[in-house]
C-alpha cells in the first residue's frame, strides 16, 4: 500500500481526482477494498473515486444536472476554473456509480449500464441522452481536498465529496478495480484497521476520524457545507528513519493552518500509519 519513494528529485504533476464519501443512516460509510495488485494503495479500504476524464468536462452534460450551475460548482470547491470544477462533480457522480453501483440522479441505470461505463463503451453524456437522467449535483457537498506528497511516484488532486444514500439503494464494488465492500460506522472502520483487519491510507484514516468527531450524518454535512473544502497535502519527512507525513497545522508543515482540528501526523510503523498530534 506504501508507494512512497523519497529519491524522487521531479513531482510528478497531480492528476485531478473525485473521491466521494456515501453516508447513509444509521450513520454508516461505504467503503471498497482496492484491489491487490494496483498500482495505487494496493489493499487498501477506500471511498470509492478516481482520475477525472476528459468525458465528465463534456458540456453537453450541463443539460442533464439539476440542483447546481458550473459557477456554483466552483464557488462550493473555492476553485475558478468552470469546466473542470463541473467536471469535478460529474467525476463522482461516474465513479460513485462506477464503484459502488450508486447512480445520484433522477432515473435508472441497469448494471449493464455500469459495466459499460466502466469499460469506456460509453460515455456518462451518451447514458444521460438515452435514459433521460438528471445528475443531482446538489446532492455532492465537497469535504476536503488532498494532494499527494511530491514523493509519491503516482499523484492526484482528489476533491473528497460528502453524499447520502438510502438504506434501500444496493451498493456493492465493481469486482474490477476493487475487490470487497462493506457498510462501516466511521468508528467501527477505525476499530477495524487498530486491530489489522483492514488497511487505511493517510487520508481515509483522517476522512474516518473527522465523520467519527462529528457523530452523525447531519452534522458532517453542516460542517462541510460551512466552509470551502481544505486543502491538504501532506508533506514527507524521514525522522531518523521513521517515515512521517505531516499535515497542514503540524509544526513539520509549512502550513500553520490545520485543515481540521486534531490530529496533524502519520508516521508509519511496522507497516501500517499510525496518526499522532504534534
Amino acid at each position: 500500500m506504501v508507494d512512497i519513494d523519497p529519491d524522487v528529485k521531479k513531482p510528478a504533476a497531480p492528476k485531478d481526482a473525485a473521491t466521494v464519501i456515501v453516508l447513509r443512516e444509521p450513520f454508516e460509510v461505504f467503503m471498497v477494498r482496492r484491489h491487490s495488485k494496483s498500482g495505487f494503495m494496493a489493499g487498501a479500504y477506500v471511498f470509492p473515486g478516481g482520475k477525472l476524464d476528459d468525458a465528465d468536462c463534456d458540456v453537453a452534460l450541463h443539460d442533464h444536472a439539476l440542483g447546481r450551475s458550473p459557477a456554483q460548482c466552483a464557488e462550493s470547491l473555492g476553485e475558478d476554473d468552470l469546466e473542470r470544477s463541473t467536471g469535478l462533480f460529474f467525476a463522482a457522480i461516474r465513479e460513485t456509480f462506477e464503484e459502488a453501483g450508486v447512480l445520484l440522479a433522477e432515473g435508472e441505470l441497469p448494471d449493464t449500464d455500469r459495466e459499460r461505463l466502466h469499460s469506456g463503451a460509453v460515455t456518462l453524456v451518451e447514458l444521460a441522452r438515452a435514459a433521460g437522467l438528471r445528475f443531482h449535483l446538489d446532492a455532492l457537498v465537497p469535504q476536503a481536498r488532498w494532494i499527494t506528497p511530491t514523493v509519491e511516484p503516482r499523484r492526484y488532486d482528489t476533491r473528497f465529496f460528502l453524499a447520502r444514500a438510502s438504506r434501500d439503494v444496493r451498493a456493492i464494488h465493481d469486482a474490477h478495480e476493487t475487490t470487497e465492500s462493506a457498510w462501516m460506522r466511521p468508528d467501527q472502520a477505525l476499530d477495524r484497521e487498530k486491530a489489522g483487519e483492514i488497511q487505511l491510507p493517510p487520508p481515509t484514516l483522517r476522512t474516518l476520524q473527522w465523520l467519527a468527531e462529528h457523530g452523525g450524518i447531519d452534522a458532517a454535512f453542516d460542517a462541510a457545507a460551512a466552509r470551502k473544502p481544505p486543502v491538504v497535502q501532506p508533506v514527507f519527512h524521514n525522522l531518523d528513519g521513521v517515515f512521517t507525513l505531516a499535515l497542514p497545522g503540524d509544526p513539520l508543515h509549512p502550513v500553520d493552518e490545520p485543515a481540521f482540528e486534531g490530529v496533524t501526523r502519520f508516521v508509519l510503523e511496522k507497516g501500517r500509519w499510525w496518526s499522532r498530534k504534534a
